[in-house]
């Protein structure tokens, strides 16, 4: 492409290969010539006068992998049409993929309005501040007092949310279009109430790091919250199936069991289960007996110790463990609803200060200016309507947003305190699933194990029958005891 700024080509031929798709998308008053990309941009060039003007807003935007390639393009240009296009901008895009796993696409889009007849307008005018009386104020200068103001809200920070909800909503609608199952959601992990903690974002230069098998301090922080994520979603799980199994077992046992006799422990469960092993190995080599041997005793080691740890002996303490467990989790959702609860609560009130002024704008002057306004505004008057039925509905007044605030604060302060807790606690996935597993074989061979006492009961006993003997003695001696 020749630019007229700098009588210099500019040379992006080498790029070609990555290029899946293109195109300029040109509102109605747009003249046809601009659908041409050198000559849109050598215009948009020449209509700046400042050396420091901005050109352009541009977007880097990640294509979801689950669609069919053959989408992106399509995707892309009902986006752009949807948000930009409508709204008088002309979006110039690119679709790129270098075939690392990172579709993604490139838009530029122009920042000045255009009249009926296709031509630039200003970005800003100039706008006489006036008194009480409706004139304009002097100044000593001999100068009237005025400001500049936007002639299109394109600039308005607010737009930046309102893309990405657009966007990730028109995302979902071609996903479920495609029958394919994800999502997506632009907010960030604390906005959407999950106690997840967020990853952070790679770049190039880390990725491929990370690709040639060079570990980043960035790729080992990821690696760690997947896993603290990934254990946390595991231990919810977990927690309420073996709550739920706990129940049922007991019950079974408790009708298999006689009741003159002692309960058998879990203990007794994976001791027996280990027997069952060793009596299937008849058939086996001397060496896969003793290494199968020496891991079954490596087995009920950490069977034992995790046991001792957290007390627990029988299916009841089991339960009891499980249970405590869960009541974690309940009080976390119930932390997780009430950060949700606030922060939908905030949301409307941030919509409500921020589109109040437009709605009430929408109310004066002549219908026809009435009317025309509510048309160029109609997407924050619905806003601003909607956080006022909100609002009204659940007592909340705009002026409770600082308390709202400290409120938030202090939930997600006490998520994390929980979550830190639950993950730092010695729940072993795997060790509660092999105990699981080893219950369920020893029921499913048809028997009910008789309670062995441990080594630790053994040494006990001796000591409980010295200190009656010994009871017994003091009372002889002293016959006035009773």
């Amino acid at each position: 492409m020749f630019s007229q700024f700098d009588q210099q080509t500019k040379n992006y031929s080498y790029k070609a290969t990555e290029v899946l798709a293109k195109g300029i998308l040109l509102p109605a008053n747009a003249p046809v010539e601009f659908a041409d990309r050198e000559t849109l941009w050598n215009s948009v060039e020449k209509s700046e006068k400042q050396w420091n003007a901005q050109l352009a807003r541009d977007f880097i935007i990640t294509l979801p992998r689950e669609l069919p390639e053959d989408q992106y393009e399509l995707l892309i240009r009902d986006y752009c049409q949807q948000q930009f296009v409508s709204q008088g901008m002309i979006a110039d895009y690119a679709i790129h993929d270098k075939g690392d796993g990172n579709p993604h696409a490139h838009l530029m889009l122009t920042m000045r309005a255009m009249d009926e007849q296709g031509k630039w307008l200003p970005k800003a005018r100039k706008i006489y501040d006036l008194d009480e009386h409706g004139n304009r104020i002097k100044l000593p200068s001999g100068n009237y007092k005025s400001h500049k103001e936007n002639t299109v809200d394109w600039n308005d920070p607010g737009k930046a949310e309102i893309w990405r909800s657009a966007w990730a909503d028109l995302v979902n609608e071609y996903l479920e279009r495609a029958e394919r199952p994800e999502r997506i959601d632009l907010r960030s992990y604390a906005r959407q109430g999950k106690e997840e903690a967020p990853t952070i974002h790679l770049g190039p230069a880390v990725v491929h790091m990370e690709q040639k098998g060079i570990s980043t301090e960035i790729g080992d922080y990821n690696r760690a919250i997947k896993a603290h994520n990934s254990l946390m979603a595991r231990l919810k799980k977990l927690i309420n199936s073996v709550s739920k199994w706990l129940v049922e077992k007991k019950e079974e046992i408790k009708k298999l069991s006689e009741p003159e006799k002692p309960q058998p422990t879990i203990y007794d469960f994976v001791s027996r289960f280990v027997d069952l092993r060793r009596q299937g190995r008849v058939d086996w080599n001397l060496k896969a007996k003793e290494t199968a041997g020496v891991n079954d005793l490596k087995f009920l080691a950490s069977v034992s110790l995790w046991m001792t740890n957290h007390d627990i002996h029988t299916l009841d303490d089991f339960q009891r463990f499980i249970e405590e467990k869960k009541a974690t989790f309940s009080e976390l959702n119930a932390v997780n609803k009430d950060i949700r609860r606030l922060q939908t609560a905030l949301k409307h009130i941030d919509a409500f200060e921020k589109n109040q002024p437009i709605y009430i704008q929408s109310k004066r002057g002549f219908d026809f200016v009435k009317k025309k306004y509510a048309e160029t505004h109609k997407d924050e008057i619905a806003a601003y309507v909607k956080a006022v039925k909100y609002l009204k509905a659940n007592g909340i007044q705009a002026a409770d947003k600082e308390i709202l605030i400290h409120d938030l604060k202090n939930q997600e302060a006490q998520r994390t305190k929980m979550s830190d807790v639950l993950a730092e606690q010695d729940i072993d996935p795997d060790l509660i699933g092999r105990i699981q597993y080893c219950i369920k074989t020893v029921m499913e061979a048809g028997e009910i194990p008789e309670h062995q006492k441990s080594i630790l009961e053994q040494l006990q006993q001796p000591l409980k029958q010295q200190a009656q003997i010994d009871e017994q003695d003091h009372r002889e001696q002293n016959p006035t005891i009773r």
